[in-house]
């Protein structure tokens, strides 16, 4: 396939310049991973708005992006991703070296991954195209290569299972659109090292991202289920004509929405409590966990879970007391809620 060195994408740009499964034994392959400190060239896979927001975001923390696209009809639609992308990443604050020019665009797969230390893929979310694609990675790529997938849902051990070099497979999992939300969920799957995925945590957090590890493989990940339980809710109410699109849009923007931006769920409840914490919150509203509010079945407040939810919010809490975290919290939402007012 022809090769297509990239060219400015616009004027105006350039001007802005299926269950849980128990852990698996991991075994090291004694092969000495890239360096992250001089890591230079990323290769990612997928012309879709994933794939496109990964480039944008590793251009951005000037990286030389390798990216392929399946169907060299694709390239267009990706250049306008980064094309919108690129002035929210210029008034973010881009690295020193962060530059258009460092993209590089392919429709040959060996080509797209020469000379990159790390693969972002972001192929079409399909069980057997992703095994496909895993085995030809296996047959081209080092054993030395991280591959991370951005699937949404699939389980690498099952994405793994037919690829030559699967000790380097794991799951990057963005939130969308990737160039601007930081959360990265990173979990390995059953033939996955434990120094892959210590090296993908580090990999990330050096390129401006927040790495979320975790315990062990889930339909979904974290981040993913916690927002499906709200969208479920949602449908709910919406079906039932309880409330509007809109009513519930309105009642999370100016609700919990700028909450969550600076203190997650548990937390919010561990403060909201005052002195007593969580352990007052699940004391005192446990048994209305039961309520018939929610279409979902709520877990038996056991006290196990009662005090893995207390130990938990008091270990992110620290020696910070509450008065401190209300006031901290009181602040950024008052930042936020500001800069929301002058945007309208």
């Amino acid at each position: 396939m022809p090769k297509r060195a990239c060219a400015p994408l616009s004027k105006n740009v350039n001007l802005f310049l299926k269950v849980n499964r128990p852990p698996s034994p991991k075994r090291e392959t004694g092969v000495t991973l890239p360096d992250i400190s001089s890591l230079s060239t990323i290769a990612s896979i997928g012309g879709g708005p994933i794939g496109g927001g990964w480039a944008a975001h590793f251009l951005a923390r000037g990286f030389d992006v390798r990216a392929y696209l399946h169907d060299p009809a694709e390239e267009p639609a990706f250049r306008e991703i980064i094309e919108t992308a690129w002035p929210c990443l210029i008034e973010l604050g881009l690295a020193d070296t962060a530059s258009l020019e460092r993209l590089y665009i392919t429709s040959n797969l060996e080509d797209a991954v020469a000379g990159a230390a790390f693969i972002q893929e972001s192929a079409v979310e399909r069980l057997d195209e992703k095994q496909d694609l895993y085995h030809k990675l296996g047959k081209i790529v080092g054993a030395d290569i991280v591959i991370a997938s951005s699937t949404s849902g699939l389980l690498m051990s099952d994405i793994q299972a037919r690829c030559d070099i699967a000790a380097r497979t794991l799951v990057g999992h963005p939130f969308n659109p990737p160039y601007l939300l930081p959360l990265v969920e990173v979990v390995g799957g059953a033939k996955t090292t434990t120094d892959s995925i210590d090296w993908a945590m580090a990999f990330y957090q050096h390129a401006g991202k927040e790495p979320l590890r975790l315990k062990k493989e889930i339909p979904g990940f974290v981040a993913t289920r916690l927002q499906e339980a709200l969208w479920r809710e949602a449908l709910h109410m919406v079906a039932n004509g309880e409330a509007s699109p809109e009513d519930i849009d309105r009642a999370l923007r100016f609700g919990p929405a700028s909450r969550m931006a600076v203190q997650g769920q548990c937390m919010a409840f561990h403060v909201a409590c005052g002195e007593g914490g969580m352990a007052k919150n699940l004391d005192q509203f446990g048994p209305a966990l039961k309520l018939p509010w929610t279409r979902l079945d709520a877990p038996k407040l056991t006290p196990a879970l009662r005090n893995a939810m207390v130990d938990g919010c008091r270990d992110m809490a620290g020696s910070e007391n509450f008065k401190t975290m209300a006031a901290e919290r009181d602040q950024k939402i008052a930042r936020i809620l500001k800069v929301v007012r002058q945007k309208g």
